[in-house]
């Protein structure tokens, strides 16, 4: 009789600990089925890049003056300057410039460096190629306009961060002034509306005068 009633014990100690760990692993289940979904429809839905991100390097041509700083200050001194001295100018003529995006590790140094600002980071991040070869941008594949996600109406654009207020998925959209970090997405709402509502006030004063 006491052994019967130990198995019956040890019975209903499995079981019940079996309930407890289905209990834990439906717990994990249904808190993951209240969270939105994290996938994104590419090519329709695209990720909005954070706003100091390194992606495809933009070159302006007019604005460079060959003096090979970009070279200089690059790790794996990877930009290829192609000029010659014009002997009536006195000046350094540009004849080429190309970037290996293959090789390139998108440090930003030869941006942050560029005595003209001729060289700038954009948000493009998509540069598949089927052929290594290709991502050997020349000056006229970086001179290119930057594509941003914000501006394709092709795509919908993902993400909003949590320190911009809701709606807002673009730093640039915000007021001038106003403070990106340290502050919550409410207050950002409250001074973007007394903008707004200054600014609707002063037009109303000068309608009237």
């Amino acid at each position: 009789m006491f052994k019967f009633l130990q198995q019956v014990g040890d019975y209903a100690k499995g079981a019940a600990n079996a309930a407890k760990y289905i209990g834990q692993g439906l717990s994990v289940t249904f808190d993951h089925m209240q969270r939105r979904p994290v996938t994104v429809q590419y090519p329709y839905e695209k990720l909005i890049p954070s706003e100091r991100y390194r992606g495809r390097i933009h070159f302006e041509f007019d604005k460079c003056i060959s003096c090979e700083v970009c070279v200089r200050v690059c790790p794996i001194q990877l930009p290829v300057v192609d000029w010659e001295f014009d002997k009536a100018s006195k000046k350094k003529k540009l004849h080429h410039y190309s970037i290996d995006f293959g090789v390139c590790i998108f440090c930003g140094n030869c941006v942050e460096y560029c005595p003209t600002n001729c060289l700038s980071m954009t948000e493009e991040y998509e540069l598949a190629a089927y052929d290594r070869h290709e991502l050997n941008y020349d000056n006229v594949a970086l001179g290119r306009l930057p594509y941003k996600v914000t501006q394709d109406p092709m795509v919908t654009p993902q993400r909003e961060f949590a320190y911009l207020p809701k709606g807002v998925t673009d730093s640039h959209d915000l007021p001038k002034g106003s403070q990106r970090a340290g502050s919550r997405p409410e207050d950002l709402v409250d001074q973007m509306k007394k903008e707004a509502e200054q600014a609707k006030q002063e037009e109303e004063a000068t309608t009237q005068s």
